[in-house]
């Protein structure tokens, strides 16, 4: 469970901010997600070669 103190003079919009921001660090939306639905190693496997290639070839762009 998430739990954000409140500190002294801290509007409520700034403590749901910094909720929102540990609640994306911890990923639990994404582990619900990825529980959702079985996928066979094979495809992961392939999923996770595809987004390492976009991934160097983004790099790549970036040096250049």
């Amino acid at each position: 469970m998430l739990i954000v103190q409140i500190k002294d003079n801290e509007t409520i919009d700034k403590a749901l901010k910094r909720f929102k921001k540990k609640f994306e660090k911890t990923q639990v939306l994404k582990s619900l997600r990825s529980r959702s639905a079985f996928h066979k190693p094979s495809v992961r496997r392939r999923q996770e070669m595809i987004r390492a290639t976009y991934r160097q070839k983004m790099q790549e762009n970036e040096a250049n």
